[in-house]
């Protein structure tokens, strides 16, 4: 269940979740952010949780946060793309309790908010899967639709996803949110055996079930940068849900 939200405007964009963990969530996300730009919109990444950091000249660095900030055209600080960041890499609601404190469900709402107010679009990058925990009551799922943004699924392209990205759709689906399209990631120089079996399959079974366009097959790049994993992707099925890029004018100033 959403929770209520004093914000009268709704986000616009998406909201990046994976089959499993080390899918290519980050990259992807970044590309979009990228490919977005590229059509006219000024976005921005956002990463509402992120476990793991390292200490980087005396600053507690998030590298997913890092990367989705140096793919945005806005000028962004680390605490306005990752508003949570938890200094140990494991699932969230245990990173946050090892730190004693919570992850504050309102205030991740109102921070998504605070950015969508000087950007056109957002791109947000979930953590892990679609239902880790986040809190004792709540999970990714349940942020996902307080932001309620479709949702575009990456697939990890390794021996399991079918059986993973039918299941994480249907997930979603029972979220009551819209399942925009996916995209499936090559996480292994090693092609995955039968990979065009499995990518066909993939293209009935999404499309017939939840009518989710694949927006791209992402091949192992030895230079994955936002620019050469978006000349990879589809995006027309998002600029169909997003809209059309607005008049464009001078990306407003964020606030500290």
């Amino acid at each position: 269940m959403s929770i209520p939200t004093p914000h009268s405007a709704a986000l616009r964009g998406c909201f990046v979740t994976g089959t499993d963990t080390e899918v290519g969530k980050t990259r992807i996300s970044a590309a979009l952010v990228h490919a977005l730009a590229a059509s006219g919109w000024r976005s921005a990444g956002f990463k509402p949780v992120a476990a793991g950091t390292e200490l980087i000249d005396g600053v507690a660095v998030n590298d997913d946060v890092r990367a989705l900030r140096a793919a945005s055209p806005l000028a962004l600080t680390d605490a306005q793309v990752g508003p949570c960041q938890l200094s140990r890499a494991c699932a969230p609601h245990i990173a946050a309790a090892q730190e004693g404190r919570a992850i504050d469900r309102t205030e991740l709402l109102h921070a998504a908010h605070h950015l969508a107010a000087h950007a056109d679009v957002l791109v947000v990058e979930g953590v892990g899967g679609w239902l880790v925990p986040l809190g004792p009551n709540w999970d990714s799922a349940d942020l996902a639709a307080d932001l309620a943004l479709p949702v575009v699924l990456m697939v990890g392209l390794r021996l399991g996803c079918i059986n993973h990205a039918r299941l994480s759709a249907q997930a979603v689906r029972a979220s009551g949110l819209r399942l925009a399209g996916w995209v499936a990631n090559c996480t292994s120089p090693a092609p995955m055996p039968w990979e065009s079996d499995n990518l066909a399959t993939l293209r009935e079974w999404l499309l017939r079930q939840h009518d989710a366009p694949c927006l791209g097959v992402v091949p192992w790049l030895a230079d994955p940068s936002p620019a050469a994993i978006a000349a990879h992707l589809d995006t027309r099925p998002l600029h169909r849900l997003i809209g059309p890029p607005p008049a464009q004018s001078d990306p407003a100033p964020l606030a500290a």
